[in-house]
């Protein structure tokens, strides 16, 4: 053994840079491992564990000690190709349970780390992972189970600690890193939290998985965290997994999936320089579902076929009669080298690749495996990839007759030709890939001859759009998400008009298009013709974000505040691009409906918080909004600025089964109000909720009663405090409490002020404010000299110098100033034009460029100006006009550029 083992590393030494550094940096393992005396060597690795460091220190250095001692037994032969998954994986587990305790005690010192499960999927799931592996677990909690910190929601608890778990294992430091983790698996993971509560998985596996899903989850195990919660939660999704009757749409999806593999598959087709061992033809990934798709066809009826491993699956396949035993053992072996193979690869720099490289690289794997040069292992490759790719065309060809030709992809490359689409053979592949099974909406024979019916006008639509390709891609995103498309496909063939404004969407306004591909429900709004309605008053937004007064979990109230204002948000977006309102009447609808999510979120914030804390006899929360939302014309883009406030004294204390102090009482609520509205819920989030703008900025308590703010408004605010005050607007509040906080909002606002002093502060923020905030493009009109920042700060400049004009609303307040004969009319006019500008342009041209012609058209429009020519030359007109009146009340020039 004692030759082996040095050859081993003297291999490893010539021809993996990363094993050498690695025997460099641990010579008591390599003196361990000269001698064969591994296991040793594995020990002193894993008593890392007892020193008592921290949990990503510890992690890195046990990964790097495996690493080597794992690549040198297995080089020398003593560990077969199972023995080193196995250790791999192992270690893998480990890693995840330790992220997930550490993750839980940092928030919860003390706590059983129970509640959070994760699963492990793939090769980490079947204890097959490879050298250099990332790892795809799902992460899974039990709201009732998992520690948290009171003021805590379990959603929110879970998300911090999902990110803990990522950036604990992924993050490259000088140690290193553990795993590259990949939570893409978890259910509709482009929308989803990266950790989901174990009630909405079991809903989601039970009635809107997909096939592949199905597939995934053959190889799943609870491997770390709660185990018994997660083997609780495998066993009850079962039946999603092993259905006992052939479902032949499934089975259809499955072949579609695995004509996707060889299709789909990248680099050299033969086995040679640039062959992926993993996903080229022949390779890894076909020998998966070769025996995965066996698996699920028959598994349902036979138990003993419900088996994670590769090899374990095509022996007990062979054994049930499912396939030959030749083609069982011919796939198992070529497995085994195959997976060998690619553990060389990935042992010379710890590099997660896969494909064979050229040259002296490709001698080096070669020679690391232990042969006399890359001609002997590529000419291995060779039999390995025919012995694989013959039997996984012949489970590709199964049944293929019977299979519906649904759609002639030649007919719709030469229609996509005709039509101008500037790659049309992609465009039919595309199409064509959208019936493999993966979209829910094209699952059906029924909504697949819908789809047919609507084809050539959803070409010829498209072929219409400013950029037909970025809009077809957006089309693929929302149609991977949405549930059941029947009804819209025919509605779309039925209704022209409908499918021209839905392409609009997709093609003029991204933030919109994107909006949609997450939440294609929103369609619906689209459908109703009271969709080019503004929305009501703010309390009958209320009262739909209510749900009609019907009350339900606290949850379920948070995704009706987001399905409401979702939907409210997407119209008013339809309602710009289409040029159907006023931009500045849809603003103010946008902050309409935000006024009504914050009034709906404090109050089922607060009965939620009294259930455990009681209520403050005598005192009540109050919420300010500034800014924009302070001003009433809020844009798609904008965060809310709130300040929290409190009445009453700061020393009450609240009466319910755990009492508190005034002041923890309501930040706490405070933080439960911003999570309301800002955590993201199976509905997605709504806002950033800024509240920088509160007393002392983010160093001070997040809320204060109204007393102390007073007091700091009085006597400790600096000039630009006041001049954000002067967009202040109490928004949730009692009349009384409302008048008593507009009372002291007036009186600060109404002080006499050193005109000087005031001068200099305003002159001295817009300066540096200007030099660390530039403008971004020709449409920023809010941050460009001349633009909406220099009339904001020209207007309360103005305000708290005359003590007049003082309204949140700046066309208002404008106006104000104008009857008092301190600003010209035209500046309302300016104000109103550039808001109307920064309101289309956070949807038409969010990047702040000139938009596409068809972009352009539709802005100028939005906008009231004949073109988009004349737009610009109104925008530079009135960014003159701002500038004129800054240099009369300040006497001093804007540089305004053209």
């Amino acid at each position: 053994m004692t030759g082996d083992w040095q050859d081993a590393i003297g291999r490893a030494r010539d021809h993996a840079p990363f094993l050498a550094r690695a025997l460099e940096r641990r010579p008591e393992l390599a003196e361990l491992l000269a001698f064969g005396k591994v296991e040793e060597a594995l020990a002193q690795v894993r008593a890392v564990r007892e020193d008592g460091l921290e949990a990503g220190v510890a992690l890195r250095r046990e990964r790097l000690g495996l690493a080597l001692v794992v690549a040198i037994a297995d080089l020398a032969g003593d560990f077969d190709v199972p023995r080193v998954m196995a250790e791999l994986s192992d270690f893998a587990d480990h890693a995840l349970d330790k992220a997930i305790e550490d993750a839980i005690l940092r928030r919860v010192g003390g706590a059983e780390p129970t509640g959070l499960v994760g699963l492990a999927l793939g090769k980490h799931g079947a204890r097959e992972l490879n050298y250099s592996s990332d790892i795809d677990p799902i992460l899974l909690y039990d709201r009732q189970a998992l520690p948290r910190r009171d003021r805590d929601e379990p959603g929110e608890a879970a998300q911090r600690y999902a990110r803990h778990i990522v950036e604990l294992l992924s993050t490259n430091t000088a140690e290193g890193y553990v795993f590259r983790v990949d939570l893409r698996l978890r259910p509709a993971s482009e929308v989803s939290p990266l950790a989901i509560s174990l009630d909405a998985a079991t809903v989601h596996y039970e009635s809107s998985a997909l096939a592949w899903e199905r597939a995934a989850f053959i190889r799943a195990r609870a491997a770390s965290g709660d185990v018994a919660r997660g083997q609780a939660f495998l066993g009850e999704i079962a039946p999603f997994v092993w259905r006992r009757s052939l479902d032949f749409g499934a089975i259809d999806q499955i072949r579609r999936l695995t004509r996707r593999i060889r299709t789909n598959a990248r680099g050299a087709r033969e086995a040679g320089p640039g062959w992926n061992v993993k996903l080229g033809r022949g390779g890894i990934r076909e020998i998966e579902f070769f025996a995965q798709t066996h698996q699920l066809i028959h598994g349902g009826r036979d138990p003993s076929l419900r088996v994670r491993g590769t090899r374990a699956a095509l022996d007990a396949l062979a054994a049930a009669g499912h396939i030959a035993g030749e083609d069982a053992a011919a796939m198992g072996e070529a497995y085994d080298r195959l997976r060998t193979v690619e553990h060389r690869l990935q042992m010379i720099e710890d590099h997660q690749t896969h494909t064979v490289p050229q040259g002296a690289a490709l001698d080096h794997v070669a020679r690391l495996d232990g042969l006399p040069d890359a001609e002997t292992l590529v000419e291995e490759l060779r039999g390995l990839q025919e012995t694989v790719a013959t039997r996984f065309d012949a489970l590709i060809a199964e049944d293929d007759t019977d299979e519906p030709a649904i759609i002639d992809p030649a007919s719709v490359s030469a229609r996509a030709r005709e039509l101008g689409f500037s790659d049309p053979e992609r465009i039919a592949t595309r199409i064509e890939g959208w019936r493999d099974g993966r979209f829910r909406a094209l699952r059906s024979e029924a909504s697949l001859e819908a789809f047919d019916a609507m084809l050539p006008a959803l070409l010829d639509a498209f072929a219409e759009a400013d950029d037909a390709d970025r809009a077809l891609l957006r089309w693929e995103a929302m149609l991977g998400n949405v549930a059941s498309a029947i009804n819209l496909f025919r509605l779309l063939e039925a209704r022209p008009a409908l499918f021209e404004q839905l392409v609009h969407l997709l093609s003029l306004a991204p933030p919109l298009a994107e909006e949609l591909g997450r939440r294609p429900e929103l369609l619906d709004t689209l459908i109703d013709r009271s969709a080019l309605d503004l929305p009501g008053s703010r309390e009958e937004l209320a009262a739909k974000m209510r749900g009609g007064g019907l009350r339900s979990d606290y949850e379920a109230e948070l995704d009706r505040i987001r399905i409401v204002t979702g939907e409210t948000r997407f119209a008013l977006g339809v309602q710009l691009i289409e040029a159907a309102h006023d931009p500045l009447a849809i603003a103010q609808g946008l902050s309409r409906t935000a006024e009504a999510a914050l009034q709906v979120a404090v109050d089922a914030a607060s009965a939620e918080f009294a259930q455990r804390h009681g209520r403050i006899a005598g005192s009540e929360l109050l919420v300010l909004g500034l800014g924009r939302l302070g001003g009433g014309e809020l844009t798609h883009a904008s965060d809310l600025d709130i300040i929290y406030l409190y009445t009453g004294p700061h020393d009450a204390e609240s009466d319910g089964p755990r009492p508190l102090g005034a002041t923890l009482y309501y930040n706490r609520l405070g933080q439960r109000v911003s999570a309301a509205l800002s955590v993201p819920t199976a509905q997605g989030a709504l806002y950033e909720v800024d509240t920088r703008l509160r007393p002392q900025g983010a160093q001070g308590p997040l809320a204060v009663n109204c007393e102390s703010f007073a007091r700091y408004q009085r006597e400790d605010a600096w000039t630009w405090e006041h001049m954000a005050l002067t967009r202040a607007r109490v928004l949730v509040g009692s009349r009384e409490s409302r008048e008593e906080l507009d009372a002291i909002i007036g009186e600060v606002l109404g002080r006499e002020r050193d005109p000087d002093t005031l001068r200099e502060d305003v002159l001295a923020m817009r300066g540096e404010m200007a030099t660390h905030k530039p403008g971004r493009g020709p449409l920023d009109v809010k941050l460009q000299r001349g633009g909406l920042v220099d009339l904001e700060f020209l207007v309360h400049y103005l305000q708290l110098r005359e003590r007049t004009g003082l309204s949140p609303d700046l066309g208002k307040a404008i106006a104000l100033l104008a009857d008092a004969a301190l600003v010209s009319p035209d500046l309302v006019d300016a104000n109103a034009l550039m808001t109307r500008v920064l309101v289309s342009a956070r949807l038409l041209a969010p990047e702040l460029q000139p938009p596409s012609d068809a972009a352009a058209a539709v802005f100028a429009r939005t906008c009231g100006a004949d073109d988009y020519s004349d737009l610009m030359q109104r925008i530079a007109a009135a960014r003159d006009v701002v500038a004129a009146h800054w240099r009369g009340a300040f006497g001093q020039d804007l540089e305004v550029d053209r």
